[in-house]
This record gives structure tokens, C-alpha cells and sequence, in this order.
């Protein structure tokens, strides 16, 4: 069957989709019940999204999930929301939108296939194994059709995969490379045998962090699956308004996706909390894919000494390694993350812009800023906390 017998659907709300259908797409992986790959394309976290009022309705992001339709069967989907902001998705594009707007331009609304408020790597064009190529290509073409017909001024396709980067130049989508840091087993069996790839000096530093870290006349819990209690996101909740409110001025997230995390995504979550007595005082909380270990936000309502290193990074690169998976994804930005053993590493992302000249300037600017990424990558490299030999074998 030819991609013109594809048909695509826009749907502005999951509960017009069954789980089962969107699932076969978004994580088939997860049939027979291990983990998905993703966490954060399945049904239930962007399910939560929408229930919890985080998105649609005075949020900015506006669904119009994607579903691609072969006869009957839905063969692919893609989290497609229109954007009337660039807030929330961490592949920044307010100077694109401020040039395009003095130049006489209209940037918003636009298209944006993406998690909402989630700067972690992974498939955004969802499709059965079995139709993987024609479903992709057909979303594509109708994220661009749609676009066309809506006047959007362009779309976007952040945080995706190399490979759909590399089925999307094909169609006019300009790619985007960018760094996060990322922290990866390279067989190291415990957190010691870790510790011992680093150089002394580094080695010595990160134990002395870690001491500190944990002199703090109380302990660090570290909740998992029905681990997880109200009252632990409760405490939660309190640290994620004030990091929020301090980095975007208002929190992203609503108290009811808390509620909806405890309902139906407590098996996904990792949360790593600190307290004194019974009185929780900051916390990181994580999502668990197959392989990967995502750390999404940290919190806290007194401050401690390199705390926040301890619960964001190397709790987590201990839990990742006690339970198998191999990365930890430590969320946007941060050089910080360097001397704690999380190299920088290419993010992708796609763009397609209605305006033939403003997509001339876009792409002489990506070309330009390519470059200058992977030439920041190769020096933060040389500057990880790893051994000679390490670094040769990361590189």
C-alpha cells in the first residue's frame, strides 16, 4: 500500500483514541509488559497531560494529536500541538520568532510535535514496526498540510531521534543539532567501579560532594512504583511550585498531574526524596524508560550543601545501574553535569517553515550553529572528569 492511501486523522483530545491503538505505536515494546523505551509518548503521560489541565484550554499548547490511518488500522501518531508560545519546550526559538515578527512576520501560532515541558530524547513520529517508513512519511506530509491549511507559520520536532531527523530532511524539514549531557554505563557493574573511571582528582572531589551531600542529620528515600504515597507528592508539589516559579514564573505543571502521576504513573516514576525526621525537605523526581533513566525536576524548601547533585545525579546513576538500564538523562543544559560524569552529547530536532525566505535565513543560521556545537562538544569533552583512556573510548 502507497502513502496515498494513508489517510491522516486530527484528533483534539485522547479520549477520541484507545490506549491499545495509540500504544501499538507509540511503545509496542511494552505489549508483553516490560518498560517502554519512551515513558513520555505513552497514552498514559500525555493522557495525564491533558487530564490535568497542563495542556489545552489558556495553556498555549493546544492538542491536535495525529493518528495516520491505513483502511481501519492506525499504523502511526505524533503529539502535535499548536503553539501560540515557545514556552515549555526547551529547543529555543524566541529570537527566530522575535526576527520574524520585525520583519513584518506572524510566528504564532505554529506547529509543535513534542512532549509538553519534557527536554528528553526519543521517537516523535510513533509508528508500527510493521509500516514505520510510509507511517512517518505520511505524518510528516500531514503535520505540513495541516499547517498550510491552519496558516501556521511553521512546525517543529523537538527532542527527536537521528534516524527521523534523517527520513525528515527528505521532506523539507531542516535539522537542528544541539547538546544535553547524559551520563552512560560503560560497564561498570556499581557506582565504585564508576568512580574508578574517573581521574583521581575528580574521583577525590565527588567523594568529598558526596559526604557533604549527606551530612545533613537525616536520610534520602528512594520511592519507587506503590513506594510512592500521596503524601510524598504532596511534599513534591511544594518543591516543584518554587523551582517553578523561580525559573519560568509560573509552574508548567498542575497540582492535578500529581494526582494523575499517582494514579497512573507511579510504575514509571523514581522519586528520590530527602527528609529529616518525617519531614521531607527536597526531591528529584525521575522517569524510568527500558534503558534510560530520565531526571525531570528537582526541588527543595532548604537549602544544603551539593544536595541537589547527590538526589539529581548520583542517586540516580545508582539506581540506573542497580536496576539494569544503561543511561541517565539529566534534563536541560547545565555544565555542571561535566564534572559529574555526564558527557555533552548531540539532541536533535526538525524544523519546517512556511516562508521561503525566512527558511533561508533559518538554515544558513542552523548550518552555522552546527558547527559551533559540535565543536563545543569536542572541547567538553577533552574536559570530563574521566581518564585519558575513558574519554578516548566515550569520544
Amino acid at each position: 500500500m502507497s502513502q496515498s492511501d494513508i489517510r491522516i486523522q486530527i484528533c483534539g483530545s485522547l479520549t477520541q483514541i484507545t490506549s491499545c491503538d495509540w500504544d501499538s505505536c507509540a511503545c509496542p515494546e511494552a505489549a508483553e509488559g516490560a518498560r517502554p523505551f519512551d515513558p513520555f509518548t505513552t497514552y498514559r503521560f500525555l493522557k495525564a497531560l491533558e487530564e490535568s489541565g497542563s495542556v489545552g484550554q489558556n495553556t498555549g499548547w493546544y492538542p491536535q494529536y495525529m493518528l495516520a490511518f491505513e483502511g481501519n488500522e492506525i499504523i502511526g501518531v505524533a503529539p502535535f500541538y499548536v503553539k501560540f508560545h515557545s514556552q515549555g519546550e526547551y529547543i529555543f526559538d524566541h529570537n527566530w520568532a522575535h526576527s520574524f515578527e520585525v520583519a513584518g512576520g506572524r510566528y504564532y501560532p505554529k506547529g509543535q510535535i513534542a512532549v509538553p515541558f519534557t527536554p528528553a530524547t526519543g521517537r516523535r513520529l510513533l509508528a508500527k514496526v510493521t509500516a514505520e517508513k510510509r507511517a512517518q512519511n505520511a505524518l510528516l506530509a500531514g503535520a505540513v498540510a495541516y499547517a498550510r491549511k491552519a496558516q501556521l507559520s511553521s512546525v517543529h520536532i523537538t527532542f527527536c531521534t537521528q534516524a527521523e531527523t534523517e527520513v525528515a530532511q527528505k521532506l523539507g524539514f531542516m535539522p537542528r543539532i544541539g547538546q544535553q549531557f547524559h551520563w552512560e554505563d560503560a560497564g561498570y557493574g556499581n557506582f565504585d567501579g564508576f568512580l574508578a573511571s574517573l581521574s583521581s582528582r575528580k574521583r577525590k572531589n565527588l567523594r568529598k560532594e558526596r559526604a557533604t551531600a549527606n551530612d545533613f542529620n537525616g536520610c534520602i528515600d528512594v520511592l519507587v512504583g506503590d513506594d510512592i504515597r500521596p503524601h510524598h507528592l504532596d511534599a513534591f508539589w511544594v518543591f516543584y511550585q518554587d523551582t517553578g516559579a523561580r525559573k519560568w514564573g509560573v509552574p508548567y505543571l498542575t497540582r492535578s498531574f500529581f494526582d494523575e502521576l499517582y494514579t497512573h504513573l507511579r510504575d514509571d516514576t523514581v522519586l528520590i526524596m530527602a527528609r529529616q525526621g518525617r519531614e521531607y525537605f527536597a526531591g528529584a523526581l525521575n522517569f524510568a524508560g527500558k534503558d534510560t533513566l530520565y531526571g525531570r525536576y528537582w526541588g527543595c524548601t532548604k537549602y544544603h550543601p551539593n544536595l541537589h547533585f547527590e538526589l539529581c545525579y548520583y542517586r540516580a546513576i545508582e539506581w540506573a545501574l542497580a536496576n539494569g538500564l544503561t543511561r541517565v538523562e539529566a534534563g536541560a543544559q547545565g555544565q555542571h553535569k561535566l564534572a559529574r560524569g555526564y558527557l555533552p552529547k548531540q539532541i536533535y530536532s526538525l524544523h519546517w517553515v512556511a516562508h521561503p525566505g525566512f527558511a533561508e535565513a533559518i538554515a544558513t543560521f542552523l548550518k552555522a550553529e552546527s558547527e559551533a556545537v559540535d565543536e563545543e562538544i569536542e572541547i567538553l569533552t577533552e574536559y570530563g572528569p574521566f581518564r585519558r583512556c575513558e574519554v578516548e573510548e566515550h569520544q
